[in-house]
C-alpha cells in the first residue's frame, strides 16, 4: 500500500470513531507491555494526539479486513516474537532489532528502534509509539516477477514464484550438450596388443619424458607439465572460465553487426562481450551465391540479426572478444570430426608407414556427409577403435544439430570438458611417466576415461592423498619454486648470461644479455655460446609463459653468419616441440629475430594475477610533484 493509501485524510466522520479514549481525569498510566502474539505494539493509555484519532478512525474504516489480516499473519509463524518463517526471522512485539533488514524489508528507528512486523513501517515519536499510524496491509510480498526485494542484510530474499530475472530467461535455455567420452559397451582389448601399447617401464615403474601433476584448489585446478624434472608448460582453470576459458565451445550466435571495411561481423554469444567472425572463417552455400573466382564478400553472406552456428577457436583476452569460425570440429581421442566437410587427413606427425596404415582404415570408417582429421594418438588403434571414436563424435553431433534446430536466440550449444579430462584427450601417451591428481572426485572421472580410450596406460593415473602426504603436490615435485620464477621479467642462464621478457599491448620483447657471462676465448665465441643457451631457453620459456602474438628477440650481435646461421636453427629445433603453432623469420639487419607464435587465451602472468590498481597496470606510480 503506497503512503497516500495508508494516510487516510484528518476529515474523518468522528461518529465512527470507537471509544478508546479514557476519562480525562483518568491519571496516565505507564504503557502495556507487548504481549505474545501482537501483531503491533500496544496503544499506550495516555490521551491520544489528534494524530492518533484521526488515524483510529482510518482502522475503523478498515474494519474486520485488517483483523482478518492480521490472523494471516499470525497463522504464517510471523508471532512469537521473532520466530523464523519462510523468508527470514520476523521481529514482533517491540523487540529491538536495529537497521537489519531481513527479507528485504524496510526498518526504521527514531529514539527509539521502530520493529517491523512483516514487512510493515512503524514509527516511533518522542519515545511514544504511535499505535494507530502503523501501515497496515502494506507488506511486499515480492516484486513482481514473484522474488522478493533483496538489499541490506538480506536473509530472506528467496524466491516466491521462480519468477526472477537474473541474467536473461535462463529457465528456458536448453542445457547445452556435453562432450561424450564413453561408449557404453567399452572395446576389450587383448593382453598382447596392451603390453604393446603399456609403454616402456624399468623395475616395474613406467618411464616416460613428461608428468602431469594436477592441483585442485576450491574451484580453481592448475595442471604443470614436467619435461624430466624442468617445469614446460602451466594450465589453469578458474570458476570465471565460463566467460573467459571457451575454446572450443559451439554456440548459436546472432548477427549484430556487419562491418564490411574490417571485413568481419561481430556477433552474440550469450556471452559479457560479442565475439568477431572474420571473412575467412565464415562459411558459405557456393550454390546460393553467383559464380565468380573471387571469394564472396562478408555482406553478402552475413546479414544483421542473422543467427548462425559458430564455435570460439581463440578465448577472450582483455578488452578483446573471443574469436570464432563456423567451420566447427569435434575432437575425439583418435580422430576429429568436421561436420558438412569432406575434409579428410592425418596427422603429419606419424611415420609414413603408419600414415598409410591409417589412410587404408579411414577409408572404411569414415561417416558420410563429414569429414575427419586422424590424430597423433591414433597411432597402433585397430580399425574398431577408429570406428568407435567416430561413431561417438557423430551421435554427438547429432545432438548438438537436434538442440542448433530448436533454439530461437544466443545461447551455449556444446560445452568441452573438464580442463584435466580435455589435457588427457589430447596429449596423453605412453611419453608420460604418470598423470598424479590430488583430488579425488576428479581421480576418479581421470581414471575411468582412461580406462575407456587408453587402458593399457590406466596404471599410469595415480592418486596424490593430500592428508597422508607432508608436502601439497606442486611443493612435493618443485612446481611452485618454477612458477614463482616464471612470472619475473629476469630469466638467468646456464652460464650466467639473461633474458629479460617484456610484454606490450602490440607484441613481446625479449632481449639477450650476457650478464656474468664474461667467457674465456674471445667475444665472438662468448656470444655464441650465450646465444645458443638463450635459444634454447627462450623456446621453454614461450611454452611455459604461453606467449602468444607478435615476438620479437634481441640477440647478442655476431660476426660471423656461419654462427648466425646455427643459432637460428637451434632455435628453430627447440621450437619443434611446441605444439602450438609458431612461425620464424629470417633475422633482420638490426640482428632481430621477428616470430609469432599463435594465441589462444591468457598466458601465465594473466592467469595468476591481476591489474596493480595503483598504477592500472603501467608499472609506474606518476609523481604529484611535479604534474599539480
Amino acid at each position: 500500500m503506497s503512503d497516500t493509501e495508508s494516510n487516510p485524510p484528518q476529515a474523518t466522520n468522528s461518529a465512527a470513531v470507537p471509544s478508546v479514549v479514557p476519562p480525562q481525569a483518568a491519571q496516565p498510566e505507564a504503557p502495556r507491555k507487548p504481549q505474545i502474539g501482537d501483531s503491533m505494539p500496544a496503544p499506550r493509555s495516555a490521551a491520544p494526539t489528534a494524530t492518533a484519532t484521526a488515524t483510529s478512525a482510518s482502522s475503523a474504516e478498515q474494519g474486520e479486513g485488517t483483523t482478518a489480516a492480521r490472523k494471516r499473519r499470525r497463522r504464517r509463524g510471523r508471532g512469537g516474537g521473532g520466530g523464523t518463517a519462510g523468508t527470514g526471522a520476523q521481529t514482533e512485539g517491540g523487540q529491538d532489532t536495529g537497521a537489519q533488514n531481513s527479507g528485504g524489508q524496510k526498518q526504521a528507528s527514531q529514539n527509539q528502534a521502530s520493529q517491523n512486523s512483516g514487512g510493515q513501517k512503524q514509527g516511533s515519536q518522542n519515545g511514544g509509539q504511535n499505535g494507530g499510524g502503523q501501515r497496515q496491509g502494506a507488506q511486499k510480498q515480492g516484486s513482481q516477477n514473484g522474488g522478493q526485494r533483496q538489499g541490506g542484510q538480506n536473509s530472506g530474499g528467496q524466491k516466491q514464484g521462480g519468477g526472477q530475472k537474473q541474467g536473461g530467461r535462463q529457465g528456458n535455455r536448453p542445457k547445452p550438450v556435453e562432450a561424450v567420452l564413453l561408449d557404453e559397451d567399452p572395446l576389450q582389448l587383448d593382453e598382447k596388443t596392451l603390453k604393446q601399447r603399456g609403454g616402456k617401464s624399468r623395475n616395474g615403474r613406467a618411464v616416460g619424458r613428461f608428468q602431469m601433476n594436477v592441483q585442485v584448489r576450491g574451484e580453481a585446478t592448475q595442471i604443470a607439465i614436467l619435461e624430466g624434472r624442468s617445469l614446460v608448460e602451466h594450465y589453469v582453470s578458474k570458476p570465471t572460465d565460463d566467460t573467459t576459458q571457451i575454446h572450443g565451445n559451439i554456440y548459436i550466435g546472432k548477427v549484430e553487426n556487419v562491418l564490411p571495411g574490417m571485413e568481419a561481423a561481430f556477433i552474440d554469444i550469450a556471452t559479457p562481450k560479442n565475439a568477431v567472425l572474420y571473412r575467412s572463417d565464415v562459411v558459405h552455400d557456393a550454390s546460393e551465391l553467383d559464380k565468380r573466382a573471387e571469394p564472396p564478400r562478408i555482406e553478402d553472406v552475413l546479414k544483421s540479426k542473422q543467427l548462425i552456428l559458430c564455435q570460439v577457436t581463440k578465448n577472450p583476452i582483455a578488452h578483446k572478444g573471443a574469436r570464432l569460425t563456423q567451420e566447427v570440429s569435434l575432437p575425439g581421442r583418435f580422430v576429429v570430426l568436421v561436420p558438412n566437410s569432406s575434409t579428410f587427413g592425418i596427422s603429419k606427425r606419424l611415420p609414413d608407414d603408419e600414415r598409410k596404415r591409417l589412410r587404408q582404415l579411414l577409408d572404411r570408417v569414415k561417416p558420410k556427409q563429414h569429414g575427419v582429421i586422424v590424430r597423433t594418438a591414433a597411432e597402433g588403434v585397430t580399425a574398431e577403435e577408429l570406428e568407435r571414436d567416430v561413431a561417438r563424435l557423430v551421435k554427438q553431433w547429432d545432438r548438438i544439430s537436434d538442440l542448433a534446430a530448436k533454439q530461437n536466440r544466443p545461447g551455449l550449444l556444446y560445452r568441452e570438458p573438464e580442463l584435466a579430462v580435455r589435457f588427457i584427450r589430447e596429449e596423453f601417451s605412453a611419453e608420460y611417466r604418470a598423470v598424479v591428481i590430488d583430488d579425488e572426485a576428479l581421480y576418479a572421472d581421470v581414471k575411468e576415461y582412461v580406462e575407456a580410450v587408453a587402458p593399457a596406460l590406466a596404471e599410469r593415473v595415480q592418486f596424490y592423498d593430500r592428508s597422508a602426504e607432508a608436502l601439497p603436490i606442486f611443493e612435493r615435485f618443485h612446481v611452485m619454486e618454477q612458477l614463482a620464477k616464471a612470472v619475473d621479467r629476469k630469466v638467468w642462464l646456464p652460464s650466467g648470461g639473461s633474458l629479460i621478457i617484456e610484454a606490450t599491448e602490440a607484441l613481446t620483447v625479449i632481449d639477450v644479455n650476457t650478464g656474468r657471462n664474461v667467457g674465456s676465448s674471445n667475444l665472438e665465441e662468448t656470444v655464441f655460446r650465450n646465444n645458443l643457451e638463450a635459444a634454447e631457453e627462450i623456446a621453454r620459456q614461450l611454452r611455459l609463459r604461453d606467449i602468444g602474438g607478435i615476438i620479437v628477440i634481441d640477440f647478442i650481435d655476431m660476426e660471423i653468419k656461419e654462427n648466425r646461421d646455427q643459432v637460428g636453427r637451434q632455435f628453430r629445433e627447440a621450437l619443434s616441440r611446441d605444439k602450438t603453432r609458431t612461425q620464424v623469420f629470417a633475422i633482420s639487419e638490426l640482428g632481430l629475430v621477428e616470430m609469432t607464435r599463435k594465441r589462444i587465451g591468457e598466458g601465465l602472468l594473466e592467469s595468476v594475477s591481476t591489474i596493480c590498481e595503483p598504477c592500472e597496470g603501467r608499472g609506474v606510480l606518476l609523481s604529484s610533484e611535479f604534474l599539480t
